[in-house]
């Protein structure tokens, strides 16, 4: 008999360790995973990181965190958020000041659907 060279052709009763990835169905991935990280080689179970110089600044690049939820970022979404606050605070102030002689009717929103 001749040695497969596929031995994920196997089927299900093939012994061997499978990948452990999920596929884009949602199901494990059927290929032998390696011994090392338990992934086929479509899976990243021979990659072995980035050797060149361009290529450890590129992970690094795309590691690097883009600043949305720095400290001072933060702090200046809450003090916008607080400047928001504070104008609904005064349009509904001015809205109740309308409303309440007569100036416009309580439905005056609907006007604008």
């Amino acid at each position: 008999m001749k040695n497969n060279p596929k031995p994920w052709l196997y089927g299900s009763d093939w012994q061997g360790k499978r990948c452990e990835a999920r596929t884009r169905r949602g199901t494990l991935c059927q290929r032998p995973g390696n011994k090392i990280n338990g992934r086929c080689k479509l899976h990243g179970g021979r990659s072995t990181g980035p050797k060149t110089e361009d290529g450890l600044a590129r992970i690094i690049a795309s590691k690097t965190t883009h600043g949305r939820f720095i400290k001072a970022e933060r702090e200046k979404v809450k003090r916008r958020a607080e400047v928001g606050r504070i104008v609904m605070r005064e349009v509904k102030g001015i809205e109740q000041w309308a409303v309440d002689p007569g100036y416009l009717s309580k439905n005056w929103r609907d006007q604008f659907k």
